[in-house]
């Protein structure tokens, strides 16, 4: 990439951004469009615009999120959205903090030597972008006593991660701890999960009356007066033509007696393996929890009992070897998913650069020579190409993960973006690096295989420019996209115009969900790996990194505060998968860069090997320390005095299943109920 496309990139991210944000500043104080910008604040029933006025400063969302409080952030979305913003900010705080000191002596050091030009490998751009290149260690000569700077700078990064990272899991201990003790009475509090239900099958119908009962009332209203009619065959394709009101009306009474008996037989005679198990005080429940309750393993497993709104009931019943046997089965698919996926994702960062293009598909050279074409296709083509691609991913490893048969929807987010990080670091930091580098240098290798290593290491400079681009697309476009909600938008008013007939139908279209941790957290790892990664080797990154997470907590902070709706509260439970997985990031790097000091030959490299015994020291000092309070509930937690009595009737009322509960309901309260049983049906 030369330095035009490069700075053509660079340029009309920010200039998308600009206008994505200018865009929001305008949108959102159109009051047809509040739904979309402050679904959270509606949803608890506050004024969209805060303090009430549409005609403020259209920026007044940036110092409404800079000046909001931990304390605001934990009341509008809970504990774990907290912890998140822990996260950006212990991320946020080592890259400035490395920056500081890697900045301004790491880059006149590498500036100041010619290495580039006596190196044919060492490139950071194949020899087109020199000025970056004087910027990295690719100039710093092989055996350079400058290249004690960059030793002494991969140990102040460690030390930096450690020291910030241990005071961010103090922190969020504190936190889990404080919302744990509250004097309010949460039903997973005082029951215990000891481990089929049927679906509620009137459901469906009853949202079809609704709605059909809608059009005929604006029929009416029209004058017109027709009763809406639909084929009762297959899809509503084929089939005899009935009235709509009257057949699901007719629907709805013939399955509520057959859903009503089955009701009776599932609780006389259907006993499943499994149970939650109540009790009156939060102390005896927590103590349940964690007691071996049989000698054999596989017999009385007892866990804390996850939100009612959590429950995965069908998971419920799954056997402790089966259970077992689908996580190997899960763990053996995901490996094949991730060594089969770099095929296609190593091709695609092979294939979309203009040199291989020319070389692959001869008969584009007249397009791809255009100039402006030209330039705009390297700042984009590759970066675009592997997002698209790894949009494609999420929702098979959800599916995966909850076939595991894992009982709660927030352990199904944590066990997905697991998978999801290791997928798109050995798929996107591994096999960039990799594919980009075998395609060019595959006579080399040919000729002499042992070079492989050599070539390996000498190519992480090489890609620096590609992930600059790639994190500067994912601030400035990607967050321009999430501030905007300009795809939230036009599918709202798309549905609202052509589709909703009920106000259910209206909610859901304009219902944001939850923040997505399941792909945020993963994605924000991805970059915390390059930019780590990238740190020591081409220091000029670290802005960018910066960038990503400034802006990250800028924008989130206004969409956890006005727009996403919590869909669980699991107390902080994914800050330990976060902490791992920062370390996993820092132990890469520390291997990275031992290997890139070593083929630079310089001799005190062996320095560097205490990092990574290190870092396993202190995940494992971290782990012991900590984490035993995030898989329980520490009785000095539990042993906390309640404003008032728990309510055992409304705690058991709070966990039975949607199909569990009678269908008989008058007309009045049907609309209620409704909302009621969608709600608690988010995770079954």
């Amino acid at each position: 990439m030369d330095i035009s496309s490069f700075l053509t990139s660079l340029g009309t991210s920010f200039v998308i951004f600009i206008v994505l944000m200018l865009l929001f500043a305008w949108l959102s104080t159109r009051e047809g469009n509040a739904v979309v910008y402050y679904p959270n604040r509606i949803v608890k029933g506050l004024e969209p615009w805060e303090g009430g006025s549409k005609t403020r400063n259209p920026f007044a969302w940036i110092s409404e999120a800079l000046s909001s409080t931990e304390q605001d952030v934990i009341h509008m979305s809970g504990i774990d959205t907290a912890v998140y913003f822990v996260f950006l900010s212990t991320v946020l705080g080592i890259l400035v903090l490395s920056g500081v000191v890697l900045l301004p002596v790491l880059l006149p050091v590498a500036a100041t030597d010619d290495g580039v030009r006596k190196s044919a490998h060492s490139t950071t751009s194949n020899g087109t972008f020199s000025d970056l290149d004087k910027l990295s260690m690719a100039n710093i000569q092989e055996k350079s006593p400058r290249l004690w700077a960059f030793l002494v700078a991969t140990y102040w990064v460690s030390v930096v991660t450690y020291f910030l990272s241990w005071k961010a899991y103090k922190h969020v201990s504190a936190l889990r701890a404080t919302a744990l003790k509250s004097d309010e009475v949460k039903p997973e509090q005082f029951a215990v999960l000891v481990r089929d239900l049927p679906d509620v099958t009137t459901e469906g119908f009853k949202k079809k009356l609704l709605r059909a009962e809608a059009i005929y009332e604006e029929s009416e209203r029209k004058g017109q007066g027709m009763k809406p009619t639909h084929k009762a065959g297959f899809l509503g394709l084929c089939g005899e033509k009935v009235d709509s009101i009257e057949y699901y009306n007719e629907k709805i009474k013939e399955l509520t007696q057959k859903f009503e008996a089955e009701q009776k037989l599932t609780l006389r005679e259907k006993q499943q393996g499994s149970a939650l198990v109540f009790f009156t005080s939060r102390v005896t429940a927590a103590s349940a929890s964690q007691s071996l309750h049989a000698q054999m393993v596989d017999n009385w497993t007892v866990t804390e009992a996850p939100e009612p709104r959590q429950l995965i009931w069908s998971n419920l019943t799954i056997k402790f070897y089966e259970r077992i046997i689908r996580q190997y089965a899960v763990y053996f698919i995901v490996f094949l998913t991730i060594i089969f996926y770099m095929i296609p994702i190593t091709f695609i960062s092979a294939f979309t650069t203009l040199e291989n293009l020319r070389k692959l598909l001869p008969f584009l050279k007249p397009v791809v020579d255009v100039d402006a074409l030209k330039t705009v296709l390297e700042a984009y083509l590759p970066q675009l190409a592997l997002i698209i691609f790894l949009a494609l991913l999420p929702k098979l490893l959800l599916f995966l993960s909850k076939t595991e048969g894992i009982p709660s929807g927030s352990h199904v987010i944590r066990a997905a973006s697991g998978k999801y990080f290791y997928f798109i670091v050995f798929n996107v930091f591994i096999g960039v690096t990799i594919g980009g580098t075998l395609f060019s240098e595959l006579k080399t290798i040919e000729k002499n295989p042992n070079s492989i290593f050599e070539i390996l290491a000498k190519s992480l400079p090489g890609n620096a420019t590609f992930f600059i681009t790639f994190v500067a697309l994912k601030f400035f476009v990607g967050y321009g996209l999430e501030l905007s909600r300009i795809v939230p938008l036009i599918i709202y008013h798309v549905k609202r115009k052509y589709l909703c007939k009920t106000e259910a139908e209206l909610k859901e279209a304009w219902f944001p969900g939850d923040i997505s941790y399941a792909t945020r957290v993963p994605t924000d790892m991805l970059i915390v790996t390059i930019v780590l990664c990238y740190s020591v080797i081409a220091p000029v990154i670290i802005p960018f990194g910066v960038l990503y997470f400034a802006l990250g907590w800028l924008v989130l902070r206004n969409q956890a505060l006005k727009v996403y709706v919590p869909a669980y509260e699991s107390y902080g439970r994914m800050w330990p998968h976060m902490h791992t997985r920062i370390l996993g990031a820092l132990l890469l790097y520390q291997a990275t860069m031992l290997g890139y000091f070593g083929v630079s030959k310089f001799l005190y490299t062996p320095i560097l090997i205490p990092l990574p015994i290190l870092s396993l020291v202190f995940f494992f000092i971290c782990r012991k320390k900590f984490y035993g309070a995030f898989c329980h509930t520490a009785l000095e937690v539990a042993n906390q005095e309640l404003k008032e009595a728990p309510h055992m009737e409304q705690i058991f009322k709070s966990f039975i299943p949607p199909s569990l509960i009678s269908v008989k309901l008058e007309d009045e309260q049907f609309e209620d109920a409704l909302s009621q049983v969608s709600r608690s049906e988010s995770f079954v």
